[in-house]
Order: C-alpha cells, then sequence, then structure tokens
C-alpha cells in the first residue's frame, strides 16, 4: 500500500510562513496527482493546491499569489509553502495522492496523510 505523511504544521502569525511537506512511501510504482486539502473547524474539506506528475497545477482562489506547491518526484514528496498566512488560513492540512503500487499485481488507489494542523493567530 501506500502511507503519506506530513510534516511542518505549527503555529504562527499573520503574515508569517510555513512549509509543508508530505512524503509517500510503499510499494510505489508510480504517483499521479498530490495535493493539499484542508478543513477548519465546522467546515467541509476543500481543495488548496494539487499538481501532476507533469508539474502542472491549481489552486483554490483563496491561496492563489500566497501559497505554492510542489514535488520533488525522486524523493516522491510534496510540499506546501505558505506565506503571507491569514488567520481564515487555520485548519488541518492534509495531503492526497493518486498512486499506482505493486502487490503481486499492480493496484491503484487514493490515499490521505493523518493531517497536520496550521494555526494562524492574529
Amino acid at each position: 500500500q501506500v502511507q503519506l505523511v506530513e510534516s511542518g504544521g505549527g503555529l504562527v502569525q499573520a503574515g508569517g510562513s510555513l512549509r509543508l511537506s508530505c512524503e509517500a512511501s510503499g510499494s510505489i510504482f508510480s504517483i499521479n496527482a498530490m495535493g493539499w486539502y484542508r478543513q477548519a473547524p465546522g467546515k467541509q474539506r476543500e481543495l488548496v493546491a494539487a499538481i501532476t506528475s507533469g508539474g502542472s497545477t491549481n489552486y483554490a482562489d483563496s491561496v492563489k499569489g500566497r501559497f505554492t506547491i510542489s514535488r520533488d518526484n525522486a524523493k516522491n514528496t510534496v510540499y506546501l509553502q505558505m506565506n503571507s498566512l491569514k488567520p481564515e488560513d487555520t485548519a488541518v492540512y492534509y495531503c492526497n495522492a493518486d498512486s499506482t503500487y505493486y502487490s503481486g499485481s499492480y493496484y491503484s488507489g487514493n490515499y490521505w496523510g493523518q493531517g497536520t494542523q496550521v494555526t494562524v493567530s492574529s
């Protein structure tokens, strides 16, 4: 199977920056799209940013110009650089990946990390 482990969350003041990382591990054959989602208390989980294996990206309107998603395919890792953070960015951030792994045969699936808390104080 595939495991996703996030790191880099924390507490930051408004206007500050954080960098999230998410490393995929397991019997990975390939990783297609990877992305970051977030869920604030009382709200639905929403897409923040996504990146294809070829490097094409898309962002939620609320983070355009402030957040940058990137990936290192050799390390099976995706990053989210968050600048000019606002209190409304406070949420649990989840890594997501579409991946194919090998276990006797090839299997594809969609996987989630455990989440990392980002808190932005005003």
